[in-house]
């Protein structure tokens, strides 16, 4: 495969300094071979053996046109998550002894291998989950930074080793930090290989072993993520793979008796089932981050085009289907008709259809089920007193769209007390509502149960420090013009959710991320 030079190659979700012809060539030849790849049988991964599945597999369509099958993938049952667990068992006590720099090497191998293969990866990634080509290769090149981000944090911790204050001369203290056993790695669907990546290189390189469901709309960019640790050369069970649905498979792994701790992301609802069901016996570690509803707050002194453009690509980039994507606006009532207005504006300016096509930005909802979300979004704010629909509010209909899951990016006039401004849809439906100044923005955006990300734009100083000070969230952004609450990069934001939104306050993408897969262990010796 021919590769981009280094300085051009590196696309975030944000940022990028690319040879676009050059960049969307290769991606017409990625997606060319991974075509040729469509349809097969994919079985579970477990102790580094192909597992057959006696369950009807999951015929994976993609959400572009469902006749297209992706793949058939195997259905994990629970006699096969089992196995599976038993297999990391059985592998861990090895991988976590080995040194650390060992460890470290052949994460930094499957971050090599990630950078290689990310054409095919974003292409895969494109058809499965309706990812545009930029936000598809945001998430493969987002992927291999993780692992050197953590692979980098267990280096400057040397090991987490630490040489302790001796309380009197005759003893040695020594502090580590060592790895729980085995995790069980869940992941979601739409930020396929980067979560998936993320959440399970942070255990490995801890010395942990992975037990890995992938969320059964995104199994195909999960078995690849398989294949990058075995060639990378982890040892078999190490990271085992378990394609299958939630209710199954899923309560299956993190109600394992031989499961160390939980790995999650994903909705509220599942996690807290997840955080209270481990809680038997004692507290195992559960590192969860659970969604948001994440406002954006536009004052009277913002760049209204800067704040236009951050909002419409943060509402609608992946169809709003982030934990992190802008879905409802405070804008002060001053400037709130030529707000509106640009809004509207850049948001029609979309192109939207099939996003493995170049150019395409808005691309389909992920299932059927996120359609009559919609739906029934759109009927509750044409139902609201003062509500109004201003752009979009339909299905899409005619040629490709009939063939997929394909909805208009929706913006919606809302009152304050709408519940559609607190309940998270994970669909292209933003909600925007007028307040009276800074005091209003910051206290209807802390009345969501959620806390994850939180953006203004404004260009008074008092009111930015205000709003760093008063806002409940963990990712905070003033005047983002790239995406008005997302856009998040290992080593540069910490990705980690308040309230509703998370389980330990230190998330992903910041430096206390790894030690989270560690405990601490005392050691002291009486020198004779």
């Amino acid at each position: 495969m021919t590769a981009l030079a280094p300085a051009q190659s590196k696309i975030t979700y944000t940022s990028a300094n690319v040879d676009w012809e050059l960049f969307h060539r290769q991606f017409d030849d990625a997606l060319a071979r991974v075509r040729g790849q469509l349809g097969r049988e994919y079985p579970l991964a477990i102790a580094g053996e192909a597992v057959a599945s006696p369950a009807p597999p999951i015929v994976a369509r993609s959400p572009i046109d469902t006749a297209v099958v992706l793949g058939r993938f195997a259905a994990a049952t629970p006699p096969l998550v089992d196995r599976a667990v038993r297999a990391a068992r059985a592998a861990q006590s090895e991988w976590a002894h080995r040194a650390w720099r060992e460890r470290v090497a052949l994460l930094r191998r499957a971050a090599g291998l990630i950078r290689e293969r990310k054409f095919e990866l974003a292409a895969i990634m494109s058809l499965e989950v309706g990812k545009s080509r930029v936000e598809a290769m945001g998430d493969a090149e987002e992927s291999a930074d993780l692992i050197d981000y953590y692979c980098q944090q267990i280096e400057d911790a040397n090991g987490f080793v630490r040489q302790m204050a001796r309380v009197t001369p005759a003893e040695r203290n020594v502090d580590v930090l060592r790895p729980y056993g085995v995790f069980g790695c869940i992941a979601p669907f739409n930020f396929p290989l980067a979560l998936s990546t993320g959440m399970s290189c942070a255990a490995l390189v801890a010395g942990n072993a992975v037990a890995y469901k992938p969320a059964e709309d995104a199994s195909w960019t999960g078995v690849h993520l398989y294949e990058i640790y075995r060639d990378a050369g982890l040892p078999a069970g190490v990271f085992n793979c378990v394609t299958g649905y939630g209710p199954e498979a899923g309560e299956a792994l993190w109600r394992h008796p031989g499961v160390d701790g939980v790995v999650f992301t994903g909705s509220k609802t599942v996690g807290l089932q997840i955080y209270r069901g481990l809680a038997q016996g004692w507290i195992k570690p559960c590192l969860l981050e659970m969604g948001g509803k994440n406002a954006a707050i536009v004052m009277d002194s913002a760049d209204l085009d800067a704040a236009a453009e951050g909002v419409v690509r943060s509402a609608f980039g992946l169809q709003n289907q982030k934990c992190s994507a802008t879905s409802r606006v405070y804008v002060h009532e001053g400037v709130a008709r030529p707000f509106l207005e640009k809004l509207v504006d850049k948001t029609r300016a979309l192109k939207i259809g099939d996003p493995t096509e170049r150019d395409v930005t808005f691309g389909p909802v992920i299932t059927a089920a996120a359609v009559a979300t919609f739906e029934r979004a759109v009927a509750q704010a044409r139902r609201e007193p003062g509500g109004a629909i201003l752009l979009g509010g339909e299905r899409l209909r005619g040629g490709l769209f009939e063939r997929g899951h394909f909805v208009a990016p929706t913006i919606a006039r809302l009152p304050l007390s709408s519940s559609l401004c607190f309940e998270e849809l994970f669909v292209p439906f933003l909600a925007v509502a007028e307040v009276t100044g800074l005091d209003a923005a910051i206290a209807e955006t802390n009345k969501a149960e959620y806390g994850l990300t939180a953006g203004i734009f404004s260009r008074r100083a008092e009111e930015i420090e205000r709003f760093f000070d008063e806002i409940e969230a963990g990712v905070c952004y003033v005047n983002k013009r790239t995406g008005a609450t997302t856009g998040a990069w290992p080593g540069a934001q910490s990705f980690t959710g308040w309230k509703g939104s998370g389980s330990t306050g230190k998330g992903g993408c910041g430096p206390y991320y790894v030690a989270q897969f560690l405990r601490e262990q005392s050691r002291t010796v009486i020198e004779a």
